[in-house]
């Protein structure tokens, strides 16, 4: 469903001027949805995007289909997600939404790909946007699609050393500064990875100097309206020691950069062998 026509799912509320708009999918996202090309016929395309009151990302369901998918700019991340990354290695995304990520890792020649979600964003959809939007909805959709193997779980970062698994990497994108409690996290991530395992993460930076060894703290809605789960800002020194705390010493940062006016930063965080 283009992102015109999601006004019919915004619920009634006392303040409609409180929801802000569904923005329209960006050309940008388009090329990043292109290195997955899904391939489906386009009557088959056509219906699984309306079938998704909102799409998180972009995929290229056939040529010149692709969901409406409202998040910015992802083409900064493409570096790290190449097939030397995933080829032959058993891989851990964590808030997966609706999986592309997941998904581009297990047509990358990943082993085996787990993905995890709590499906907090539900609640955030709702509350910035006004729709209601089932869990896993686009996930599922798109699962459908390809017919994957990817294996779904509905379940909280901090719990995933309950899979019983170890990984050899593990994509933690956006969710860190979701978190209450980003020690807590990473000491988890640490704790299901292989020898020599990484986490690649990709968190909200910060505009404080680099070497800050820091945590920048934001009031709800301070970054982005009604949007009350972005709490920290992470300049590149407070990474490094975050992942010195939880016995992640090998740390590269591997870009810092702004869209839309915020700051960004990719690292990998790697285990000892």
């Amino acid at each position: 469903m283009e992102a015109e026509d999601m006004s019919e799912l915004i619920e009634p509320t006392e303040s409609m001027e409180a929801i802000e708009p569904i923005p329209e999918t960006s050309p940008a996202e388009q090329l990043v949805a292109d290195v997955l090309p899904i391939g489906a016929a386009p009557a088959r395309a056509e219906e699984v995007r309306g079938s998704v009151p909102l799409w998180f990302h972009t995929f290229a369901l056939a040529p010149g289909i692709y969901t409406p998918g409202i998040a910015r700019d992802h083409g900064y991340r493409l570096p790290v997600v190449g097939a030397d990354r995933f080829a032959g290695r058993r891989v851990l995304d964590i808030g997966t939404f609706d999986g592309f990520y997941s998904f581009l890792a297990e047509a990358r020649g990943a082993r085996r790909v787990v993905a995890v979600d709590n499906e907090q964003y539900v609640d955030w959809v709702r509350d910035r946007f006004g729709v209601t939007l089932p869990g896993g909805a686009g996930f599922r959709a798109v699962s459908d699609l390809l017919d994957s193997q990817v294996d779904y779980h509905r379940m909280d970062a901090l719990d995933v050393r309950e899979l019983g698994e170890r990984f050899d990497v593990v994509l933690c994108f956006g969710i860190l500064h979701r978190v209450t409690d980003p020690i807590a996290l990473l000491q988890t991530l640490a704790d299901v990875l292989t020898p020599g395992g990484e986490v690649v993460l990709e968190t909200y930076g910060s505009h404080l100097p680099g070497e800050t060894a820091a945590i920048e703290v934001h009031q709800p809605g301070e970054v982005y309206p009604r949007d009350t789960f972005l709490y920290w800002g992470f300049p590149a020194e407070g990474l490094r020691r975050l992942g010195r705390i939880v016995g992640l010493g090998d740390v590269s940062v591997i870009d810092q950069t702004e869209i839309d006016g915020h700051p960004r930063i990719v690292a990998s965080m790697r285990a000892a062998h």
